[in-house]
């Protein structure tokens, strides 16, 4: 007979209990505040806290955020005595022999005042008497997102009750027996949730082995005490992942057994900084060091980055080239822990008038921690490095190592990565990364060889190219044949919007250098001119991409390096200027300037043009940035799903440039792509095994061809249609058990057809389940969803609660009210009665397969038929249907509060809270709606129906426009 969910929940409790957790009842909140009374008096040596003791305690726990509790939590509180005496009270320490741990089940919060409901708890740890770790356990069959949803819903719903203790709680553990993860309270999406590790990346997932390599007391403290990072920009907690932590463990046992160097090999997007930030916070409590100097790329330092290490150490971080501030701190004894970039510590170290200021540190044991250690010019660094400081250790940090196959000589010496930092003393391999769903795999198009046709696929081969398949041949003069470009412009703007999902991301175009970009730049005005002209003629509407583009205007960067690896572009001006690239790039700002309203130059505001750059391509204001080797290393951007490839590539300059796709977003983002104009396959090839250090990397970093994963979305299409032969039978499934296989089912069908998305030769009309079908089954598949909350027994938590519809999903943001509005301005502006037919039929399919419109069809339908002919003269139809909307909206409104009878005032309160802050109310501020008394009994079933009333009239009136 299979584990039941209390048997699993029983087991642990046991195994808890023996790693040395005291098992203590608590039923409630009144437990829950005698037990911290009595356990925090214990461990500050105070017989008993007196009355007016304990409210300054309990007052001061019970106030602010989560965030705000964090601080708490860490920070000592000083108490006024009774005798009038004064001392400060810990509520943790980083010693496990002066803390607490206790564990209880079935905790129970009454939040009945808000929403009608209690909670119950599985399993909490009890750290001096606050809950510091939820564990939340589903049964062996069920899946573990399920108890991940639990925890959201208990954070909504349960925690902020009474006197909010449970705001105190820093991790979640969820476990369904055979799959384990953690995370930090706060975290929002189940990809932030991870499985605990060993040494050698091999994931943990049994509760009962996670329980004794996580769950001790010595260990749990030292995740709470050192490896939770509380983010003072967002106001939120993280939690570093096993890789992050040996990372740094490591480190810290290097300087403790000798004074060679290091480095961390951790693949790039996988929180190298972070890492590194934390491992110098560490290092600079070691006693016997005097100076920590983390260095970064002056490039590579993002605004939140910055902010993050200035609220640290104030002014630790100057995005300048002045080399003064870091010269003061060094001068400053007591300042240990010094941010710098790797410009000033040449330029203080180079310099006499600045080295002299800092010769006390010599003979000082000094530490050097590098995030990126794998720059071209850094040979030159730790040279003067070990010249100016005899005590001097060094660590660095890369994703791409230099080997000797990827290394360059210099006076003979071959500058490998092993070679300047003696020894690696922690892998964490692409592999792993994608393994954990810590990065992205990656989606290849080779596109060899262009036609009169257009481009075309290369054939899947490790040897290059033959002379017929032109695209391969390495000329110059192929290479740069304005047909060729004009073909790939052509390429890339028919194929952006499948690519980044109409908009919903933004990608970057690599060339191969700056004469070549000059003529894609003039080359995509062209192209899209005319696209938008061939549009236009077919009834369509064209949005012209915004295009951007910087590049380096240094006297020798005018040409495509040979080897393909990248050289590294400066943000700084130039000392050697190439005029012509200088004018040419004054011309491309000033059209960004005309767009965006700023007032850059490639002068002295040259650097703030760059980060302003970054800035508006994670914002998703720029479609495609346009580069030659800029932002193609050390570059961040959740938003950017796409890189266009027309330059040679290898080796660490593959997968740098690579991996600006793949970082872990969202379910719309399931792989970075990249679409290569060059051969680029064994390039490709090469540099996977290079850098992944594992057999079958290509089959793990590199996601299946289309017809594989085609062939898998029929295969679930199958599955589906097993369970329900046809829409209309969703409506026969009564029990929850039947509901939830449907749910299931058509969910993988809608991943898989995310995933089919990002490919241009996917069409949905010619697989087994068409557009039209597919659209009636997200129909019953939201209506399902949205009526979760009504009907039954609401003192049971149905089943279904917390399940991940992924409803996101479904929407697309290419088509809203507002595009159908510019459909039919061209249908009324047009003379040519077949456009005119044209664009009316464009609407008309939009509102019949469009599942995110679904609860607006009618009312546009009645537009369109009562209204669109009745437009005064001169009115546009914006305008008109503006007005129809707002009259809809109105009687819609007015309809909802006289017929529930609610109050109106409270009503306009809930809708211009939505519209301030675009979330979707919750139950609990919906209580003062109704303009009667609500009945103890009956409060849920109340609220539950307002609150699914209120969010469809805010999603068909307020959403989509």
């Amino acid at each position: 007979m299979p584990q039941t969910e209390a048997q699993l929940e029983a087991e642990l409790i046991d195994q808890l209990n023996q790693l040395g957790y005291q098992r203590i009842a608590i039923k409630g909140e009144n437990d829950l505040i005698n037990n911290l009374r009595t356990t925090l008096a214990d461990i500050n040596g105070i017989a008993r806290f007196s009355d007016d003791e304990w409210q300054q305690i309990i007052s001061h726990l019970t106030t602010g955020t989560i965030f705000d509790k964090a601080n708490i939590l860490r920070d000592k509180l000083p108490v006024k005595f009774d005798d009038g005496s004064s001392r400060h009270i810990y509520f943790l320490s980083d010693d496990p022999t002066q803390n607490r741990y206790q564990i209880s089940n079935q905790i129970t919060v009454d939040h009945t005042s808000s929403n009608g409901r209690t909670s119950r708890f599985d399993v909490t740890i009890l750290i001096n008497g606050l809950p510091l770790v939820q564990i939340e356990l589903k049964r062996r069959s069920m899946e573990i997102a399920e108890a991940f949803h639990q925890t959201r819903r208990y954070s909504r719903e349960a925690y902020s009750a009474g006197y909010g203790l449970f705001g105190f709680i820093q991790l979640f553990v969820i476990s369904n027996g055979v799959n384990t993860r953690y995370y930090a309270n706060g975290t929002k999406n189940i990809e932030f949730a991870f499985a605990w590790a060993d040494i050698t990346n091999k994931q943990i997932n049994e509760i009962t082995d996670f329980a004794t390599s996580f769950l001790t007391p010595k260990h749990l403290t030292k995740m709470l005490t050192q490896y939770m990072i509380l983010m003072s920009t967002t106001k939120s907690l993280m939690v570093m992942r096993p890789y992050q932590i040996y990372a740094v463990e490591n480190i810290i046992q290097h300087i403790n057994s000798n004074n060679k160097n290091g480095y961390i090999w951790h693949t790039t997007g996988s929180g190298k900084t972070l890492t590194s930030f934390k491992a110098s916070q560490l290092i600079m409590n070691m006693p016997d060091i005097a100076k920590v100097l983390f260095v970064v790329d002056r490039n590579d330092l993002d605004t939140q980055t910055a902010t993050e290490f200035n609220n640290f150490r104030a002014d630790s971080v100057d995005s300048t080239n002045n080399t003064k501030t870091l010269v003061r701190q060094l001068g400053q004894q007591h300042d240990k822990l010094i941010v710098t970039t790797l410009q000033k510590l040449n330029n203080a170290i180079s310099k006499d008038h600045y080295s002299d200021n800092i010769s006390y540190l010599k003979d000082q044991k000094v530490v050097f921690i590098f995030d990126e250690c794998h720059r071209s010019q850094f040979g030159d660094t730790h040279k003067r490095i070990k010249q100016f400081f005899n005590k001097a250790q060094m660590f660095g940090f890369t994703g791409t190592p230099i080997f000797e196959k990827n290394s360059t000589s210099k006076a003979g010496l071959k500058l490998t990565t092993n070679y300047l930092f003696d020894k690696c003393l922690h892998q964490y391999v692409i592999v792993d990364a994608i393994r954990d769903k810590n990065v992205l795999p990656f989606q290849i198009d080779y596109l060899g060889r262009y036609t009169q046709k257009g481009m075309q696929k290369s054939k899947d081969t490790n040897t290059e190219l033959t002379a017929e398949q032109v695209e391969a041949v390495d000329t110059k003069e192929v290479l740069e044949d304005p047909k060729r470009l004009k073909m790939i412009a052509r390429h890339i703007i028919d194929t952006y919007p499948t690519k980044t999902k109409h908009g919903e991301f933004t990608a970057m175009f690599c060339v191969s250098s700056v004469e070549v970009l000059t003529q894609y730049y003039e080359l995509f005005e062209q192209v899209q001119a005319e696209k938008q002209a061939e549009d236009e003629a077919q009834g369509k509407i064209f949005k012209p991409l915004t295009i951007a583009t910087i590049f380096s205007y240094a006297a020798n960067e005018a040409v495509e390096t040979l080897d393909g690896l990248l050289d590294e572009e400066s943000a700084d001006i130039p000392t050697q200027i190439n005029q012509s690239s200088r004018d040419k790039l004054d011309s491309y700002i000033a059209d960004y300037n005309a767009t965006f309203g700023t007032n850059y130059n490639s002068g002295d505001s040259y650097y703030a043009y760059y980060r302003d750059i970054a800035t508006r391509v994670r914002n998703k204001q720029i479609d495609i940035l346009m580069v030659v080797n800029m932002f193609l290393t050390g570059f961040d951007a959740k938003t950017l799903n796409t890189l266009y490839v027309d330059k040679n590539l290898k080796h660490h300059g593959l997968i740098q440039a690579f991996s600006r796709t793949n970082r872990v977003f969202n379910e719309k983002k399931p792989f970075g792509n990249i679409v290569c104009y060059r051969n680029l396959k064994f390039a490709t090839d090469q540099a996977l095994s290079l850098f992944s250090n594992k057999d079958k990397a290509k089959e793990v970093v590199i996601i299946p061809d289309f017809e594989v994963i085609l062939e898998k979305y029929e295969a679930a299409v199958k599955a589906l249609k097993t369970i329900v032969a046809t829409y209309q039978d969703v409506d026969d499934l009564y029990t929850e058990e039947q509901q939830l296989s449907f749910i299931q089912a058509f969910r993988d069908v809608v991943r898989l057809h995310t995933q089919l998305q990002t490919f241009s030769e996917y069409d949905q009309d010619n697989t087994s389940l068409d557009k039209q079908e597919f659209a009636n089954y997200a129909s019953k598949y939201s209506d399902l969803k949205n009526g979760l909350t009504t009907g039954g027994d609401k003192s049971k938590t149905s089943i279904l609660e917390d399940i991940d519809f992924q409803l996101d999903l479904l929407h697309s943001d290419r088509v809203n009210v507002g595009y159908i509005v510019k459909l039919l301005q061209l249908a009324k502006d047009s003379k040519d009665k077949n456009q005119q037919q044209q664009y009316r039929k464009q609407v008309q399919d939009i509102l019949n397969n469009d599942i995110t419109l679904y609860d607006k069809q009618e009312l546009i339908q009645k537009f369109i038929d009562e209204n669109l002919p009745k437009m005064l003269n001169g009115q546009t139809v914006e305008e008109a249907f503006k007005d129809f909307w707002d009259v809809e909206k109105e009687a819609a409104y007015q309809k909802m509060c006289v017929k529930e009878n609610l109050k109106v005032e409270t009503m306009q309160k809930v809708i211009q809270n939505y519209e301030y802050t675009k979330r979707l109310p919750r139950k609990d501020e919906l209580k003062d709606l109704p303009n009667y008394k609500v009945g103890l009994f009956n409060r849920d079933t109340v609220l539950n129906k307002l609150m699914i009333q209120t969010h469809q009239l805010i999603e068909r009136f307020y959403m989509g426009l």
